[in-house]
């Protein structure tokens, strides 16, 4: 007699061998979830939406006119660059933030990027939101 459910066992054999990596990007996703945010790998392009995620790296483009601030942010499913023109650095924007974005999605040169979203710092990765 089998439910179809793998049994408890299983379950917590699962959940120990998974790794760091594994289990944040659950974390995030569920966050995402929590706060009603969309996920990145389902955000239609050109629509308003907005996002949460763990910034990952922050750079600054120099350009000959107008620098510009690309900030890389994982959701769990995957990667979004939220670029903001003119901008050389954002205080509290730093690798490791929970960041929630909101604007229209684009694809730039095949990488997923929002142009100068508005955005509100969350916390650190591993905080609870709350």
């Amino acid at each position: 007699m089998s439910t179809g459910q793998p049994g408890a066992f299983r379950r917590l054999t699962h959940r120990l061998t998974r790794s760091s990596h594994e289990l944040e990007a659950d974390e995030l996703r569920r966050e995402s979830i929590d706060l009603g945010v969309v996920h990145i790998s389902d955000a239609q392009q050109r629509t308003k939406v907005t996002v949460l995620g763990e910034v990952r790296s922050v750079t600054l483009r120099p350009r000959d006119e107008t620098p510009a601030l690309d900030v890389e942010v994982w959701d769990g499913t995957e990667s979004l660059h939220l670029v903001w023109l003119g901008r050389r650095r954002i205080a509290g924007i730093v690798p490791g933030i929970k960041i929630q974005a909101t604007g229209r999605i684009t694809t730039r040169r095949k990488v997923t990027t929002m142009f100068n979203p508005a955005y509100e710092i969350i916390g650190r990765a591993g905080q609870q939101h709350g």
